[in-house]
């Protein structure tokens, strides 16, 4: 459940292919930012939305998508 607090969510890299764990802000239901792959280092696209029911959704993109 997604209720003001950091929550670990793995997704998978869209250039290396690794999953990565990442940790995301359930304390605000619209997100969109950037954070470097930690295996290859590369800037991933992520858009975050937690819906009514705390149901979390992370879409993962290359940083020119």
């Amino acid at each position: 459940m997604f209720t003001n607090a950091l929550e670990e969510v793995s997704v998978d890299c869209p250039y290396c292919g690794e999953t990565i764990d990442v940790f995301i802000d359930g304390s605000v239901s619209e997100q969109q930012y950037i954070e470097d792959c930690q295996v290859c280092c590369r800037p991933i696209n992520f858009v975050v939305h937690i819906d009514e029911q705390q149901t979390v959704s992370v879409n993962v993109f290359h940083e020119n998508e």
